[in-house]
């Protein structure tokens, strides 16, 4: 991909992290505080969700390349960056918000497909929506599980791009939110920050671990 390419992809990162918060706010509790850090509000620091897109839109640039479906990962990335702030704020993954993700997933790389001349990709990532989703519905009704169906749907709308790349991207994209989400448990466990029956959001561990994912492809 050429440098002039990038540099208008890192410019569209930043506008779309300007737009993250202000739309975040629509779909989060009014009186909404962090899961993890109760008290003061944080200082609002603007260039953080700017930073944050640019880095994933041109990470996955690099990654995807030329492939017909590098649009849809952008797309879906942009939504994913609004859930994330939405379910750190609020425990929430608001269902409007996982369906445009989804309608876009699936009619980009259905696009993708079809113009790129190869369906049988598209099958791949039909497999991976079912396996994310199938694998995360067992979990969901696990005794004791914290997992919500909101994770769930998530999980379905993330497979698909990853069955789009293949299988080693789809089992990458399935375990590594859950190593980053034991992760950061234990971390704040230890640092008494959450206590051991706390929810925790799961939503930006899925996003993360399918951005980790797809770069490692």
């Amino acid at each position: 991909m050429s440098a002039a390419a990038l540099v208008s992809i890192a410019l569209l990162g930043a506008l779309v992290g300007l737009v993250v918060p202000p739309v975040s706010r629509r779909f989060a509790t009014a009186d909404a505080r962090s899961w993890a850090f109760p008290g003061p509000r944080p200082v609002r620091r603007p260039w953080v969700d700017p930073l944050v897109a640019v880095s994933v839109f041109v990470s996955l640039a690099v990654a995807v390349g030329d492939n017909p479906a590098l649009p849809v990962f952008l797309a879906v990335a942009a939504v994913g960056l609004v859930l994330a702030r939405v379910d750190l704020a609020c425990l929430r993954l608001p269902d409007p918000l996982v369906l445009v993700a989804g309608m876009l997933a699936l009619g980009g790389l259905t696009a993708a497909a079809l113009l790129s001349g190869t369906p049988g990709r598209l099958l791949g990532a039909l497999g991976g929506a079912a396996v994310g989703g199938g694998a995360h519905v067992l979990l969901a009704v696990l005794p004791g599980s914290r997992l919500g169906f909101g994770d769930v749907k998530l999980a379905a709308v993330l497979g698909l791009p990853l069955g789009w790349l293949g299988r080693d991207a789809l089992l990458a994209g399935l375990l590594l939110p859950h190593v980053l989400h034991g992760g950061l448990v234990l971390g704040l466990l230890a640092a008494r920050r959450v206590r051991r029956h706390s929810l925790l959001p799961l939503g930006p561990a899925l996003l993360a671990g399918t951005w980790l994912a797809v770069l490692l492809h």
